[in-house]
């Protein structure tokens, strides 16, 4: 799978300090954003994550390009319902690859069941279309394993409960794997806001893949 960061809100760290700092301030919005410095917007987003005020950090907002995961993997995120997504539609777009999950992958026999089910299946899409079949009819007999194109825009709140849901160890290991590209696409241009569950999941106090 590729997972890239294509938009967000720009300085997000600082619009959502500044967020959190006008609830206890007379100056305007604007004007916060234009004199807080980095140690206090780091302090200040500790803080309110640390108390559960995690309200201020809706105002940020990232944009993920999600390809080459797995329709079983697509049902999943979608359940995710504070979010926005736009998805490759199979009604229009021919079905093409597969994933092929890794404890199928590393068993010869099994790897072999599921790719001869998975050409049945092709082979029986394209007869149906060849028949004349209109692809929304003829995508029905496709896999979840079919691979599929996503676009997902999530504010910082509700990513940061995606994150908690689905970097857990006993989360399915394809949107566990989809999960942990997310947070390091927006723990680089946030790391204030996203700091605490980056640490948690990643084992290390600093930037860095994990």
């Amino acid at each position: 799978m590729e997972v890239r960061l294509i938009a967000y809100t720009p300085e997000p760290d600082k619009v959502c300090a500044a967020a959190a700092k006008l609830t206890h301030s007379k100056l305007a919005g604007e004007k916060l954003v234009e004199q807080m410095s980095e140690e206090e917007i780091s302090r200040l987003l500790g803080n309110v994550m640390k108390m559960g005020h995690t309200s201020v950090i809706e105002h940020a907002s990232f944009t993920f390009s999600i390809s080459g995961i797995s329709r079983a993997c697509s049902h999943q995120l979608v359940r995710h319902r504070i979010a926005s997504y736009s998805q490759q539609s199979q009604r229009y777009v021919k079905a093409g690859d597969f994933v092929f999950p890794p404890k199928i992958a590393e068993n010869e026999e099994a790897s072999k069941i599921f790719e001869e089910a998975l050409q049945r299946c092709y082979e029986t899409y394209e007869k149906l279309m060849d028949m004349g079949i209109p692809k929304e009819d003829a995508r029905y007999i496709m896999p979840n394993a079919t691979k599929t194109n996503i676009i997902v825009t999530m504010n910082a709140r509700s990513l940061i409960n995606f994150f908690s849901l689905r970097l857990e160890k006993d989360a399915q290991w394809e949107i566990r794997s989809l999960a942990k590209k997310m947070l390091e696409e927006v723990h680089r241009v946030a790391p204030a806001i996203f700091r605490e569950v980056y640490e948690k999941y990643s084992g290390v106090k600093q930037s860095g893949e994990f």
